[in-house]
C-alpha cells in the first residue's frame, strides 16, 4: 500500500478536479480501496442506479483514479468487472483552480460525512475538533507531522485490522 506522500507530485488538473468535485466519486474511491468492486456492487451498496454508478465509475476510470480489473464471473454466471481504487489522489494537490479545489473539499466532507451516517452512532472510534491561530511555518509544521503520522500508520497496513476512515482537514476561519 502506497505511503501517503509528503508533498504532492504536482497539482491536479482542472479536469481532475472536476472528477473529484463529487461526493458520490470519493465514496467509490473509498469502497474500491480495499477490495475491486463492480458497478453493480457499488450500485447497490450507495443506494443508486447502476447507470448512475457507471457515470461515476467512467469519470474515475478516466482520469486514472480507479482502475479496471479483468472480467470475472458474477454469482450468477454473468460476466462482470470489478473496479480497484489507484491512490492516485494522494500524490495529486487539489489547488482551487476555477473554484474547483473548493468543490473538492465539500465533496471529501459530503463523503465522509455519509460513510459515517452509514457507520451508525457506535462506529466513531476518535475525533478532534478545534481551533488554533498559526503563522505561515507552524501551519506547515503540523501539516507535515500529521502527514508523516498518518504515513506511518498506512505502512502498517494490518491485514486483520478495523477498517477505518480519517479525515485530515485544516482550514482558515473568517475572522469577524
Amino acid at each position: 500500500m502506497p505511503a501517503v506522500p509528503d508533498h504532492p507530485a504536482r497539482d491536479a488538473t482542472v479536469e481532475e478536479l472536476k472528477a473529484l468535485a463529487h461526493p458520490l466519486r470519493w465514496r467509490i474511491l473509498r469502497l474500491c480501496f480495499d477490495r475491486a468492486l463492480t458497478n453493480k456492487e457499488l450500485s447497490d451498496r450507495l443506494g443508486i442506479a447502476p447507470a448512475t454508478a457507471l457515470r461515476h465509475i467512467r469519470a474515475l476510470v478516466e482520469h486514472d483514479f480507479l482502475a479496471a480489473e479483468p472480467v470475472r464471473t458474477g454469482a450468477r454466471g454473468a460476466l462482470e468487472r470489478p473496479y480497484r481504487a489507484t491512490g492516485r489522489t494522494w500524490r495529486l494537490g487539489l489547488v482551487d483552480a476555477e473554484g474547483l479545489g473548493h468543490r473538492v473539499d465539500l465533496a471529501v466532507l459530503a463523503a465522509h460525512r455519509a460513510e459515517v451516517l452509514e457507520a451508525g452512532p457506535d462506529a466513531t472510534r476518535d475525533n478532534a475538533r478545534g481551533v488554533l491561530r498559526l503563522g505561515a511555518a507552524s501551519q506547515a509544521e503540523l501539516s507535515a507531522r500529521v502527514i508523516a503520522l498518518i504515513s506511518e500508520f498506512i505502512e502498517r497496513d494490518e491485514p486483520d485490522g478495523e477498517p477505518l476512515s480519517y479525515l485530515w482537514s485544516l482550514v482558515a476561519r473568517p475572522e469577524r
